[in-house]
């Protein structure tokens, strides 16, 4: 079986989430591998360290021109150093959106995005499972790894793996040529309005399943009697029923709470991106087949505008 590489993202000198939903998914390719798990960046030796505990091999690769997470210069680096044949794991964020396809490209080698299921691989043939028509549908998508493969996996969909710990290797010094016609300029903090969500250890998140901006009310109702703050998923915003600073997900806000309520939420990956730290979700939507009761730890089949005010009622007698 070839290697299999797992990048790591990272902020703040702490692992991202997905480090050990990736190690699980590489688990899936051969149980039997070492991942090796490629950190990039500048003064990453905290993260290395950590990344130690759990990857029997770790890729340090630190230079001040990866201090920015720049998906052109990181693909430089890697295509000097990756082995051919390889299999590369990433996140489905923006980040791993931007790096994977045109790394597979210049590695000759096949790409599945937004992978969540993988079913293994016989021969030189890869089985992953995709989702379409935001999650109605499972693609079962086998290609063709005899030349390696870069997959890129939803977080949040595997299980986190435990690992075995190992050791930090410095490839700092093979990094080549890492030129860029784009550059990093600034970073511009979003705003926190007048909840910040990203401090919540309790969340009700509401969807497109409220219907119609009158029945927030009960969600604002819920939340009260839960001790909860109100967030929401993207059409909630778009339809400025609430404000930008209350939306959960990659093209919004990034929360770790301890409880994730999601109301007629359908879970689509750019929402569930957002949500950080394994925390207890509970789901309530009417769609049986929506992709939020995959990663549910409890699951209702009801429609929210008949079973909030219910839900409301028995709380508040508690």
């Amino acid at each position: 079986m070839a290697q299999i590489f797992a990048y790591i993202l990272h902020s703040n000198g702490e692992l991202d989430d997905s480090a050990l939903e990736l190690l699980a998914a590489a688990k899936k390719i051969d149980p039997d591998v070492d991942v090796t798990a490629i950190v990039t960046g500048s003064g990453i030796d905290d993260v290395c360290k950590k990344a130690a505990e759990s990857f029997k091999t770790v890729w340090k690769i630190d230079s001040d021109a990866l201090s920015y997470p720049n998906a052109e210069v990181v693909r430089k680096a890697l295509l000097n150093m990756l082995p051919s044949d390889c299999f590369v794991l990433l996140p489905q964020d923006t980040f791993g959106m931007d790096l994977g396809p045109g790394l597979s490209v210049k590695m000759d080698s096949a790409f599945v995005g937004d992978v969540v299921d993988i079913e293994g691989v016989e021969g030189n043939t890869l089985k992953t499972i995709r989702q379409e028509f935001s999650g109605q549908v499972s693609t079962h998508v086998h290609c063709d790894v005899s030349a390696g493969a870069v997959i890129n996996v939803r977080p949040g969909v595997f299980q986190p793996a435990e690992g075995q710990a190992g050791e930090v290797v410095d490839k700092s010094g093979e990094i080549g040529d890492v030129s860029a016609k784009r550059k990093f300029i600034e970073i511009q903090e979003a705003e926190v309005g007048e909840v910040d969500i990203t401090k919540s250890e309790v969340l009700v998140s509401v969807g497109r399943g409220i219907e119609d901006e009158e029945n927030l009310e009960m969600v604002f109702e819920l939340a009260e009697a839960m001790g909860a703050d109100v967030s929401c998923s993207r059409p909630i915003v778009d339809a400025k029923w609430l404000e930008k600073s209350r939306q959960v997900g990659t093209s919004g806000m990034t929360v770790k709470p301890k409880v994730y309520m999601a109301l007629g939420i359908s879970g689509s990956f750019q929402h569930m991106g957002g949500v950080k730290g394994n925390p207890f979700i509970v789901a309530i939507n009417k769609n049986p087949k929506a992709p939020i009761f995959q990663v549910a730890d409890v699951g209702v089949e009801a429609d929210i505008l008949e079973f909030v005010p219910e839900l409301t009622e028995k709380i508040k007698e508690l």
